[in-house]
């Protein structure tokens, strides 16, 4: 089968598909493959960089090839509101209105796939298993969608922040090493506390035992006790 990986060495959008690990699936037909890599266009955004403003028309949807990308909303009294973070093999843009109803950044050195939608849909109705790949897909977020919902209004800080480390480093490479490319105030506007609270919350994990951090801003967390961290989160299951 004919594949492609990130710029980094990760595994490609076509390669993973599903509620964990969700991108592009890969189809028994590398025709259809091969399509998908011609009418996409590699782009490159430094940090900050703005991917699509909200208003926009949604003309095309993307997939993360490296780095980690922000879809976020500035509501009406200037304050900001994370909906999700985008990783290596996510797919961003796809299912909106004619228009943007949020923006997408990028958080670090993003390097995404752009495909144009017209183009992109075309090859959706021709190939039926593309279609019924995608319907998983959407599943999968509508899933996922609910799941912040209850995090947002159910849990406790500290239930919030150990969730969310927890997904994180499920999302990574090394079951107990991470390095956050988001900031702490990203982690703030993603869970819907303040900065402050998110500070507080690390510095007690930290202080008890279960997650350890260095760097200059104190990005490289390091897991200590896993099961602790998960003990914190079990209402979210």
């Amino acid at each position: 089968m004919h594949t492609w990986s990130g710029v980094d060495g990760s595994r490609s959008a076509f390669e993973d598909f599903g509620c964990s690990k969700p991108g592009i699936p890969p189809s028994r037909q590398p025709d259809a493959l091969i399509a998908f890599e011609q009418i996409g266009t590699r782009l490159h955004f430094k940090r900050g960089q703005e991917i699509y403003a909200e208003g926009d028309v949604a003309d095309s949807w993307y997939s993360v090839m490296s780095g980690t990308v922000r879809i976020c909303k500035l509501l009406a009294d200037g304050r900001r509101h994370i909906a999700e973070f985008c990783f290596a093999g996510d797919c961003f843009g796809l299912f909106t209105l004619a228009m943007r109803a949020v923006s997408a950044e990028a958080v670090g050195e993003v390097f995404v796939m752009c495909y144009p939608k017209h183009q992109a849909d075309r090859l959706i109705d021709e190939n039926p298993r593309l279609a019924r790949d995608l319907y998983h897909r959407t599943v999968c977020e509508l899933a996922k969608a609910q799941s912040r919902t209850t995090l947002l209004a159910r849990l406790t800080a500290t239930e919030r922040v150990a969730s969310f480390l927890i997904e994180v480093f499920n999302r990574g490479h090394a079951p107990h090493t991470l390095n956050l490319p988001m900031t702490r105030y990203d982690i703030a506007d993603y869970l819907g506390l303040t900065l402050e609270t998110v500070c507080r919350e690390l510095s007690a994990l930290k202080r008890d035992g279960v997650i350890a951090s260095s760097g200059r801003r104190s990005t490289r967390i390091e897991l200590g006790d896993r099961d602790a961290l998960e003990g914190l989160c079990e209402a979210a299951r």
